[in-house]
């Protein structure tokens, strides 16, 4: 039995290392296919001669990203504070603009805020303008997961933490917060990822961010795929990170498990 054990134990690295070759021969051989029978012959020389342009615009959209990131978070916790409070009017304020938001589309929201909301308050950098916009967007959305999170803790640990002379700071800082960072990671990740990706909306309202260089390059030289491949893989470099930050998180608060 113990030898048998062993066997097994051996193959399965064997095996995991045979499934990775293939599937990774199996995405080579249909890249290359893809390759060979597209008739749209590359200009690459194009793409480097704008090299400039494009970093500026990715620089753009990191900043724009982080700042979004940042500020949403916060909005976020706002607003599922707001619909936690005791003030029914508070609450259903709260409420009300989490569901007016989450109900219309964000390139709705881009140019009703930019050129309505803006302007009476006083706002005139449209990059500021896009990244508050897209902070109570992508905010309103964490602040339905941050309370969906909180909510399926059950209230015998309220209770329980309360018994012990817990206050209602201690308790959501060292029993609540705890358990809801661990449960609201995947969403929270995905809404991150959504948020970056949206960014690139932010070209309706004039944003010279990574999407609108590239529409740019790609309209002036006629060359798409020269584009919109660098493209891609700008975007990837944003949202992986996020991605592998996010399973961190939940195996550092995997404590339960």
């Amino acid at each position: 039995m113990k030898g048998a054990r062993t066997d097994e134990r051996g193959r399965a690295p064997r095996l995991n290392v045979a499934v990775g070759l293939v599937i990774a021969g199996g995405v080579i051989t249909l890249c290359y296919l893809v390759y060979m029978k597209t008739a749209y012959r590359m200009q690459w020389d194009l793409a480097w001669a704008s090299r400039v342009l494009f970093v500026r615009g990715w620089l753009m959209t990191v900043g724009v990203s982080m700042a979004s990131l940042v500020l949403s978070t916060l909005i976020g916790v706002a607003l599922v504070a707001g619909q936690r409070s005791g003030l029914s009017s508070l609450r259903i304020a709260c409420q009300t603009f989490v569901e007016i938001i989450r109900s219309t589309p964000l390139l709705v929201q881009l140019l009703v805020g930019f050129y309505i909301v803006a302007p009476v308050l006083g706002l005139q950098s449209e990059v500021w303008s896009g990244v508050l916009i897209l902070s109570c967007f992508a905010g309103a959305y964490l602040a339905e997961i941050f309370r969906g999170g909180i909510e399926s803790i059950g209230k015998s640990q309220f209770e329980a933490a309360g018994a012990v002379g817990f206050d209602r700071w201690q308790i959501y800082r060292f029993v609540i917060i705890p358990q809801t960072v661990r449960r609201v990671m995947p969403g929270v990740a995905g809404t991150f990822v959504n948020l970056i990706k949206d960014s690139s909306l932010l070209s309706v309202i004039g944003v010279s961010e990574f999407t609108r260089q590239v529409e740019s390059f790609s309209t002036r030289h006629m060359a798409t795929l020269e584009g919109y491949l660098p493209l891609a893989a700008g975007y990837l470099m944003l949202t992986l990170p996020i991605t592998w930050w996010a399973r961190s998180l939940e195996r550092r608060f995997g404590y339960e498990s």
